[in-house]
């Protein structure tokens, strides 16, 4: 996708350039600004920790974590790079490893990243005026894990994956993130190209359908001989 700058009735192709060669950083300069900003990657979600690693035996890292308006945990991962390298697998780790979060230790976390913010803010009372819910609506709170990959671009064997985790019922979102140079600016294009927003919406129907069906197809297959 090209970008273009209108003047004098006409239409100049911006450069496109990368972030390495702009200097900006994966973490100080990338991620600082993004999470100010998450609804370029993220709609309607909260950031709730920053680098988070609060586990045993691991040194892993999680980008950004931040819940939506569901209560659903969100992992968010960022690559400057031109290829996303296996964030997709260090996404479904991290995934894994924080299914077990309860709301109590999200607003502990939550209230740790307030405070390296100096926000002296309430954390559970933030969250709960976020997700519009009371505390004894949040039974289910991080019952589901949403993945958000933000890269400046994903290779075949990434987008693949993705492809493929989202039709087994994985809610996973690729952002590719493309900087141009504009006089003495960086201009960054942020395009979600999964899943594609205008299919989004019937790919979900789709798949609803299919797991009816598949479900109907298996009743009808149960045996039922012992009646006779």
């Amino acid at each position: 996708m090209a970008l273009y700058n209108i003047t004098n009735k006409e239409l100049h192709a911006l450069e496109k350039t990368t972030f390495t060669l702009e200097g900006l950083q994966e973490r100080y300069d990338l991620q600082e600004a993004i999470k100010k900003n998450i609804d370029i990657i993220a709609p309607d979600c909260l950031v709730i920790s920053e680098e988070f690693s609060d586990w045993e035996d691991s040194r892993r890292r999680i980008d950004l974590l931040a819940i939506d308006k569901q209560a659903n945990l969100v992992v968010i991962e960022l690559k400057r790079d031109e290829t996303g390298a296996h964030m997709e697998l260090q996404a479904l780790r991290y995934a894994a490893m924080i299914s077990t979060m309860s709301f109590a230790k999200a607003c502990e976390y939550f209230q740790t990243y307030l405070k390296k913010q100096n926000c002296d803010a309430d954390a559970k009372e933030k969250i709960l005026e976020f997700v519009e819910l009371d505390e004894t609506e949040l039974v289910d709170f991080g019952k589901d894990i949403r993945i958000v990959l933000a890269s400046s671009d994903f290779s075949k064997e990434l987008t693949t994956t993705a492809i493929w985790l989202r039709d087994k019922g994985v809610d996973i979102r690729c952002v590719r993130l493309t900087p141009y140079r504009f006089n003495d600016d960086v201009l960054i294009n942020a395009e979600q190209i999964i899943p594609v927003p205008e299919l989004e919406e019937y790919q979900v129907k789709f798949r609803e359908k299919r797991d009816e069906q598949l479900i109907s197809s298996q009743k009808k297959e149960k045996d039922y001989t012992w009646y006779i």
